[in-house]
């Protein structure tokens, strides 16, 4: 009797903390059907590449790691699913590298377009029209690759196009998980060891706007992650401003579980640039935002994204925007340098700023972020933390165990074990910014 061969696959995830989520899912969709799943640089029968398309850089990694896998094994069956192969179908058809282009909102058909692919040898596609209402695709996880952690996708799509973003584009407009396929999940995940979690989306600030008759909400579903026993943090991915209001915060500070870590988008601190940007607040509201975090809670992690070198942004608008940083002082920032997308408002605007500008005014930026991380840091001396440790770290010959406070500051421990809860006391800060403790 001949032996009959286990197929392998390999995923590889680029951009955001949702797409990883999906593709954990496909990999364990993967799993489920008998593939047998290697490291992406390995010889593989399949090859999936869960792309993004958020800035140029994104493109051309997603393009790289295309061919990559077609230059590993010119025999496979190459997938290009989602933000890249959404809005560059056309791009990927005349290339030529993938066998199967998988848009948004269809990742969880994956294994029926190998079946078919298989059968017939013939390029499948499948990329639905994201203007249109779609419903919810409900994917889940039933582990996660991360151990202590577990990321929970609970929303899609955007309906703010701002003048800068593709997103609304490639993912279409606001869809919401339902309340009990999250509750479900997160039990499945508490019910094997898992202590925090992680809820993310595309705007997350949407989430139950489209749950028509319901009276459901991000912060109602919160509540109901609340009640899961064993789970022993919640905490949230990126939030607009716009939804920090004193219900809201009175409501995450009476759960003790919500950590106070909150990630307000921003994209600039001046208000002359947040108008072209079509963001839909000024500095002052921010910073209104800001203060009201800081009354509810007694030093809650406050960071945010910014864009260098948007149209128009002037030396003077750019001056204005990191003083406004450095008044409201953020515990990290990240920074991006403005990537054009074409098809999106501002790829027409005038006043388009030279690259080497952008990336001196990031760089600037970097270094204010620095230093406002470690003055955060600095607070906790004299201080116990609440560490959940995560991952085993050597620092100067000696085993330490490294993991993250509730504000997310990581820091270093000596002993301990995985997935629990330790207290550790400030000693110092290490050059790559964690925290030594004892």
């Amino acid at each position: 009797m001949s032996e009959i061969k286990i197929k392998t696959a390999a995923l590889h995830n680029l951009g955001c903390k949702v797409n990883a989520y999906e593709t954990e899912a496909m990999e364990q969709q993967l799993e489920k059907a008998g593939y047998q799943i290697v490291d992406f640089h390995q010889p593989a029968d399949v090859y999936v590449v869960n792309t993004c398309t958020v800035t140029n850089v994104a493109d051309r990694k997603s393009r790289q790691m295309l061919r990559r896998a077609r230059k590993q094994n010119p025999e496979a069956v190459i997938v290009a699913a989602g933000c890249f192969a959404q809005a560059s179908a056309e791009y990927l058809r005349e290339e030529g590298t993938v066998d199967i282009i998988l848009g948004n909102n269809q990742k969880s058909r994956l294994l029926p377009l190998l079946e078919e692919y298989c059968r017939g040898k013939e390029r499948q596609e499948l990329v639905a029209d994201l203007a249109r209402p779609a419903p919810y695709e409900e994917m889940e996880l039933t582990t996660t690759l991360e151990h202590t952690r577990a990321f929970i996708k609970i929303q899609d799509g955007c309906n703010q196009f701002c003048s800068y973003c593709i997103i609304p584009y490639v993912r279409g407009r606001v869809r919401s998980r339902r309340p009990e396929q999250v509750v479900a999940e997160v039990e499945r995940l508490a019910s094997q060891g898992y202590q925090e979690v992680v809820l993310t989306g595309i705007h997350l600030s949407s989430y139950g706007v489209d749950l028509k008759g319901e009276e459901e909400s991000l912060l109602s579903v919160v509540r109901r992650i609340h009640s899961i026993s064993g789970i022993r943090r919640i905490r949230l991915g990126s939030l607009e401003p716009g939804i920090i209001t004193e219900e809201f915060v009175n409501g995450l500070a009476s759960m003790e579980k919500v950590c106070p870590h909150f990630h307000l988008s921003l994209q600039s601190g001046c208000d002359a640039t947040l108008k072209r940007m079509n963001r839909h607040y000024t500095t002052e509201e921010y910073a209104e935002k800001c203060r009201l975090l800081r009354r509810v809670y007694s030093h809650p992690a406050l960071t945010t994204d910014v864009i260098t070198g948007f149209p128009g942004e002037t030396e003077e608008e750019f001056a204005i925007s990191r003083d406004f940083l450095e008044r409201v002082g953020f515990y990290e920032m990240h920074v991006f340098p403005y990537s054009l997308r074409k098809g999106t408002r501002a790829a027409s605007m005038e006043g388009q700023v030279p690259e080497e500008v952008k990336k001196e005014r990031s760089a600037r930026l970097l270094e204010l972020t620095r230093t406002m991380s470690d003055q955060f840091r600095m607070y906790y001396q004299g201080r116990k933390m609440e560490i959940l440790l995560e991952e085993e770290a050597w620092i100067g010959g000696r085993r330490y165990m490294t993991g993250h406070t509730p504000e997310y500051v990581k820091c270093a421990l000596p002993g301990g074990e995985k997935n629990t809860l330790a207290e550790g006391e400030f000693v110092r800060i290490l050059e790559d910014g964690v925290v030594l403790c004892r």
